[in-house]
């Protein structure tokens, strides 16, 4: 079968089971589905969610100028991170406690992932835990998102627990040491945490465990909004974590280039440019904004990916464009999710790599290491 036999065929499977085409569509799709709490909780920012409406506004203000008369018939999208090479440009970003969108939660995400051989990143607060995701995908690549806790031998457990469960590397999200101010959380009264939604990987982490007087469900929920709130946290971390574990260690949260440039004095192996979609801190600058001053204060000695405000194929072009090495995609998946569980997910990741296959060939890039050639403009 010929790449148009393929790709027509998806198309007509893709209307034979009606799955939605554009973000807007999923996002409509999983709302109709998910109960108010957990739409709520997924789909909002903090503050009046100036932030989040901004990462995605900002993608409309930076603008391509392609090339011509290239030779993009042979596409190469993959990418090579820390010894790795993954087919696609693109990662399942960490999104906790799936289990609000759908009955699977991360199990299917993570099964997707492998199915289309993608990385998954696992959040800490997932509904499942490092070693039953690892065991429903055991074939494909998984990352681990570290949230910091206040209990650093909580922190270095879970390190390890992902290194000997087969995960490749360590995601320490730095922009969360306390929960933002989300007015639609508070509203709904609904805190999913709090409900134990996300407590699979401290209640099978024997360092958390120990560190409890009583194990009933109340006493562990409390232990986890104890550990979660980390104003302590600081550069001294890291070398602690990096003692704990031989896994390439990523800060994601980073916007400001000074920090980038502390991160690789630090001996961090990688960063994420991320404002966390919006979800902590209101007012602060689109991440995509962000991402060229960070990418040239890294000067390429670290691997530089993209989150936040992603919500389609072109927009993870455009970021690639600006000097990321790879992107996160975020909610279109977790919609997937909540639309049509793993064939959701899996539906979601062959949209965006057909259309980001598309838009570079059209730019006139072949393969990854020609996006130096893309000229962005600013609006």
């Amino acid at each position: 079968m010929s790449r148009q036999e393929q790709l027509a065929a998806a198309e007509t499977n893709s209307k034979e089971t009606d799955f939605p085409l554009s973000f807007e569509e999923w996002e409509k799709k999983a709302a109709s589905l998910m109960q108010a709490g957990g739409y709520g909780y997924a789909s909002s920012g903090a503050g009046r969610e100036e932030t989040a409406r901004r990462n995605e506004e900002a993608f409309g203000k930076w603008a391509i100028v392609p090339r011509m008369l290239s030779d993009v018939s042979h596409a190469d999208l993959s990418v090579t991170l820390f010894g790795h090479t993954y087919k696609r440009p693109f990662l399942l970003a960490p999104i906790g406690m799936q289990i609000l969108a759908h009955p699977e939660g991360e199990l299917a995400s993570a099964k997707a992932a492998a199915a289309c051989h993608v990385p998954f990143v696992l959040s800490t607060v997932a509904s499942h835990s490092i070693e039953e995701v690892a065991a429903a995908a055991p074939s494909g690549s998984k990352w681990f998102q570290l949230y910091w806790s206040n209990n650093e031998e909580v922190s270095c457990s879970m390190a390890e627990r992902a290194e000997k469960a087969g995960y490749e590397a360590i995601v320490l999200t730095v922009d969360t040491v306390r929960t933002g101010f989300r007015e639609t959380d508070i509203r709904s009264q609904f805190s999913p945490l709090s409900q134990g939604f996300g407590k699979a990987n401290y209640e099978s982490d024997p360092a958390f465990m120990k560190a409890l007087d009583r194990h009933d469900e109340t006493s562990v929920v409390a232990a986890i909004l104890e550990n979660m709130q980390t104003l302590s946290l600081h550069w001294k971390h890291i070398a602690k974590l990096k003692e704990r574990t031989r896994l390439p260690i990523l800060l994601k949260g980073i916007l400001h280039p000074e920090d980038a440039r502390l991160a690789v004095e630090h001996g961090v192996d990688g960063l994420i440019v991320s404002n966390h979609g919006g979800r902590q801190l209101d007012g602060v600058i689109a991440a995509i904004d962000a991402l060229p001053a960070v990418s040239e204060a890294v000067q390429k000695k670290v691997p530089v990916l993209f989150d936040s405000g992603i919500r389609r194929g072109i927009d993870a072009v455009k970021a690639l464009a600006l000097g990321a090495d790879a992107v996160l995609i975020g909610r279109p998946f977790l919609y997937g999710l909540a639309s049509h569980g793993q064939q959701g997910v899996e539906q979601v990741i062959e949209n965006f790599a057909r259309e980001i296959e598309i838009s570079l060939s059209l730019c006139g890039i072949a393969n990854l290491a020609q996006i130096d050639k893309l000229k962005m403009v600013r609006d």
